[in-house]
């Protein structure tokens, strides 16, 4: 990899990464894109994108990652394997430390994402996009005329169980603890909805079924009696929350108690010349295209930064 000076440095490559190295490589600035920890973002673990403006009949998820990392590779992007460990935004320009090189840039650009947080069982895993999902917005009209269930017990889960309720004949919300720490209005809001009911004190232990590769049902286990039982469901949503993969910033960025980077005017941090777009600074749309105009704005933004420098 050429580890010369740098115009722009792209973490990331799902939507909002990839689309900020689409305009960054038209503006002839020349990107590199370090692909992260999760090449592709969580598109790359999508099925089928029915939201996505421009594919009438939807589109997967990693042929629609391919497809635009495609398009900024013809505009001259560059895409190197690997993911920051630490970086220097103190002094100009930024060092980037990948632990095996160290790479020099005028401005970076932040699109690492976020990271759903998952159970950890095997057969959930083997499942995610086959009705395993950590999006009620992206894959909840799949689910039309079923019946499913929602993992969590905080703001997130009520918010994915009631947008459930518009596709689902029943949600059921799943929780390890009999006390919630969703907002009491939240919380209201989806006890008192008629199509959601809660199995409390309880975990799921196993998702079934890996060979049909769909999902058929839950194995089901009460902390507090250790019953064990199967629990049919169509599809099972996780409401446990996201990680934004921001920690390697080390306190350098503003960033709020969980750990999203704060941004003003959508993608400013407090360090002039670094940018953060997508899901490390969205908590609240975590959508590919409200990612992908990040990205883009993102993007002419350092493109307005260097050419006010000079560059």
């Amino acid at each position: 990899m050429d580890t010369s000076l740098r115009n722009v440095v792209i973490l990331g490559s799902g939507c909002a990464g990839l689309t900020a190295a689409v305009y960054a490589a038209r503006a002839n600035l020349k990107p590199l894109v370090l692909e992260g920890h999760e090449p592709g973002g969580q598109l790359s673990i999508t099925t089928l994108v029915e939201n996505f403006p421009g594919f009438v009949e939807g589109i997967q998820g990693p042929e629609l990652i391919e497809n635009i990392k495609k398009q900024a590779a013809r505009f001259g992007a560059e895409y190197h394997m690997g993911h920051v460990v630490s970086a220097d935004f103190v002094k100009r320009p930024f060092v980037l430390d990948l632990g095996s090189v160290q790479i020099q840039t005028r401005t970076v650009i932040i699109a690492s994402g976020a990271s759903a947080r998952w159970l950890g069982l095997p057969s959930e895993q083997a499942l995610i996009g086959h009705g395993v999902s950590s999006c009620a917005t992206c894959d909840g009209f799949f689910f039309n005329g079923k019946e499913i269930t929602v993992i969590g017990g905080g703001d997130s889960a009520m918010e994915e169980a009631l947008f459930l309720t518009r596709f689902a004949t029943k949600v059921t919300i799943i929780h390890r603890r009999d006390v919630f720490r969703a907002s009491k209005i939240m919380l209201d809001r989806a006890r008192q909805h008629p199509k959601i009911e809660f199995l409390t004190d309880t975990t799921v232990d196993e998702v079934y079924d890996v060979n049909a590769k769909e999902v058929t049902g839950l194995k089901l286990h009460n902390l507090k009696t250790g019953k064990q039982w199967d629990f049919p469901t169509s599809a099972m949503f996780l409401g446990i929350g996201h990680e934004p993969n921001a920690k390697w910033v080390n306190g350098q960025l503003d960033t709020d108690a969980d750990g999203y980077l704060l941004t003003k005017n959508n993608v400013f941090t407090r360090v002039p010349g670094v940018f953060a777009c997508g899901d490390v600074q969205d908590r609240r749309y975590r959508q590919a295209i409200s990612a992908a105009g990040s990205g883009c704005m993102a993007a002419m933004e350092a493109e307005k930064f260097l050419e006010e420098e000079g560059r």
